[in-house]
């Protein structure tokens, strides 16, 4: 565990504590919100005292950030899973599954994505969290960059473009599920997504190759 940027070595029954800790955090997300949630919140909904979340984290907004982190990281998994559960599918049928899962699984995550996106309003006034906010994108961006290269098999693109389009693939979910927090029902479904990228993506490539042509 790192605590106050020292390496430490816990004993089961602190990383146990330190659990603990997390799943009051990840509690009081869902009941509370980010900003809402105060250090005796956590330590009620994790029977613990205030004192733990500044040993086992230095700070709430560590605490919560780790909380926020933890659950992206479950529902990025999730949807892995889902993604890949047909094992002939192809790209585009494990990316329409990946997007369809999303929206399936939307009202159930729903408390952590508004927790993320209070969480990211607070950046600007603190680089500690920005800076644990950017670490967290860079593991997303490792875990979607391993989907897409499992999903393209043996037609490897190079590390740069796989990760080029794990950012994508990142940046249009995040779009997707901010537009249906604001806007559920006008919001695009999955299904319409890869339905107008089928349509309009071999125009815009085919374009392409007729310029590099001429």
């Amino acid at each position: 565990m790192i605590k106050t940027g020292r390496l430490e070595t816990m004993t089961p029954g602190r990383e146990n504590h330190r659990e603990q800790l997390l799943g009051g955090a990840r509690k009081c997300l869902r009941e509370k919100g980010y900003a809402r949630t105060t250090s005796r919140d956590i330590a009620a909904a994790s029977k613990s005292n205030l004192g733990s979340i500044g040993y086992h984290f230095g700070s709430k907004e560590t605490l919560l950030n780790e909380a926020i982190r933890e659950g992206c990281a479950e529902w990025t998994d999730q949807l892995g899973r889902l993604a890949f559960a047909d094992a002939g599918a192809t790209p585009t049928e494990r990316l329409r599954a990946s997007w369809a899962a999303l929206a399936d699984t939307f009202e159930e995550q729903r408390p952590l994505l508004v927790a993320f996106v209070e969480a990211l309003a607070q950046t600007e006034r603190s680089e500690e969290l920005r800076l644990q906010l950017a670490e967290l994108y860079e593991e997303s961006r490792a875990a979607v960059g391993r989907m897409v290269a499992a999903s393209l098999g043996e037609a490897e693109i190079g590390e740069g473009h796989t990760r080029a389009v794990a950012s994508f693939l990142i940046a249009v979910c995040e779009g997707l599920l901010l537009q249906r927090l604001v806007d559920p029902h006008r919001a695009p479904s999955g299904e319409e997504l890869i339905a107008g990228l089928e349509a309009a993506l071999p125009i815009a490539l085919g374009q392409r190759s007729t310029t590099a042509v001429d």
